[in-house]
């Protein structure tokens, strides 16, 4: 873990880093390529947020880990979500975010972000954000450990 001098942000330091190497060691990348997992977690992260009501943007964002929880709000204009996106539109939106070319779809790098985010997000939060997402969203956002 690392020693911030401050435990809760040693905390979430820590927590931020477990979640970026779950995203690289799905896909084999090197640490020295943490800008393409965090590439990764912020395009997943914004597509998912603008795509939810602003109540339950705000309660996913409340579950995340506080450096987290940063990046997901960062740029979030409230007054433009729910932002209507069906998962073609949606996964179009997190490829034109994530500047990288990978082996790999877009949809692999969704369901891998996801996957690394739920252990922070409980299942009666996650059940509702699936709830209120069209049914086609189930294919790339359903929990992958399920």
């Amino acid at each position: 873990m690392v020693d911030t001098g401050f435990a809760s942000f040693s905390v979430t330091v820590d927590k931020t880093n477990r979640i970026l190497r779950a995203i690289e060691e799905t896909f084999g990348w090197p640490k020295e390529r943490r800008n393409q997992s965090y590439a990764a977690l912020r395009a997943v992260l914004h597509a998912i947020r603008d795509r939810l009501t602003v109540d339950e943007a705000a309660q996913v964002g409340a579950q995340l880990p506080m450096l987290i929880r940063g990046i997901y709000y960062d740029g979030w204009d409230p007054s433009r979500t729910p932002q209507k996106m069906g998962a073609d539109e949606f996964l179009q939106r997190v490829h034109q975010e994530f500047p990288f070319r990978v082996n790999a779809t877009v949809g692999d790098l969704v369901r891998t972000v996801v996957r690394a985010l739920r252990r922070h997000v409980s299942d009666g939060e996650w059940n509702d954000v699936m709830a209120v997402l069209p049914t086609e969203f189930a294919s790339i956002l359903a929990d992958p450990t399920a």
